[in-house]
């Protein structure tokens, strides 16, 4: 049996391309002493800001942590935010070079304003439909030159219904790695869930599960959920499904092992 040193001395030889949406947490903390008198709402005296990276690029950090070269692509704006972003890949030593700014979207940052530990406010700047046919050709030929010039040894779908992902690109990047016998893993939303297929795993919490099939269901039964399950990765080819299901821990399908672990 590999100990949990041969897992990361493994991982670490790793080259893992992650495709999704990127975006900045953040976070304004200060006082609340007063309430504006234009309007019954608490005025925040900000004394301190701190920005960090999110979604699929918190991610790569993620991976990059445990000793696998991490490769983020994505689409961002061409704007202050996608300036904030790249500084900030620079100082986590996160490369940028699979990052396209397009001057039709803006980069997605999710501001939270916080005061005596409680969340105040949060305020999203972020447009959420998809990628433009220019944008998405642009961005299919930036990941197929790093597959190849980073000799990827797996890819990572991070998908955040933000627009970065669609059909095209996840098509486009699943024919090329199944041509290369590149394994693919996905972290779905509802948007493109019904566009993945041919995946190697596929590792949806309960509520995406439900929400992607447009289903309800009692997935406290077993024998329901496996039914479901089973139904849904035949139909799409996915040879494994990881199913979160909150405290009850996970629920593993393929082929050969159905089992809550």
């Amino acid at each position: 049996m590999n100990t949990i040193q041969d897992t990361f001395k493994a991982f670490n030889k790793l080259n893992v391309l992650i495709i999704g949406d990127v975006m900045i947490d953040a976070y304004m903390w200060g006082s609340v002493n007063r309430i504006s008198p234009e309007a019954p709402v608490p005025i925040v005296a900000i004394n301190k800001k701190e920005n960090r990276l999110g979604g699929a690029a918190n991610v790569a950090l993620n991976i990059q942590a445990m000793g696998a070269n991490a490769i983020l692509c994505s689409v961002i704006g061409n704007d202050e935010g996608s300036e904030i972003l790249i500084d900030l890949l620079k100082k986590q030593k996160l490369s940028a070079k699979g990052i396209l700014k397009s001057k039709n979207r803006v980069t997605t940052v999710k501001t939270r304003v916080i005061s005596s530990n409680h969340q105040m406010l949060r305020v999203d700047e972020e447009i959420e439909t998809a990628i433009d046919s220019k944008d998405e050709s642009a961005l299919i030929a930036i990941i197929k030159k790093l597959i190849t010039s980073e000799k990827v040894d797996v890819i990572i779908f991070e998908d955040y219904d933000k627009g970065a992902i669609t059909p095209e690109v996840i098509k486009a990047i699943v024919d090329l790695a199944k041509q290369k016998k590149i394994p693919t893993v996905v972290d779905p939303k509802k948007k493109n869930f019904m566009a993945y297929t041919d995946i190697t795993l596929f590792k949806p919490n309960i509520k995406e599960l439900k929400e992607g099939l447009k289903i309800d269901f009692d997935h406290n039964n077993i024998k329901q959920l496996e039914k479901t399950v089973d139904g849904f990765i035949k139909k799409q080819n996915i040879q494994q499904a990881l199913i979160t299901l909150s405290e009850k821990g996970i629920y593993t399908h393929s082929s050969t092992t159905k089992a809550l672990i």
